[in-house]
């Protein structure tokens, strides 16, 4: 009787201890898909920021190159 016991207690303890190692793999699962999710948002504002600061750069020089080019035009007209 004690055997079965012992036996049936040590089957219910292996039971519990199957189900919270599920849950804690289940809970690292979740952790690294939220760390990649985030890793990937990052990385991509990282490079919007880049390509919207060469926007930026590229509208500028657009801007100085027009003047300089209409001011020459302009010069060489009344000259």
């Amino acid at each position: 009787m004690r055997m079965r016991q012992s036996l049936a207690q040590l089957e219910r303890e292996f039971e519990d201890e199957a189900i919270l190692d599920r849950h804690r793999r289940e809970q690292l699962r979740r952790r690294a898909v939220r760390r990649t999710r985030v890793r990937r948002r990052e990385r991509i504002e990282k490079h919007q920021r880049l390509r919207f600061l060469l926007l930026l750069g590229s509208i500028a020089l657009t801007v100085v190159v027009v003047t300089w080019a209409m001011f020459q035009t302009l010069a060489w007209l009344m000259g």
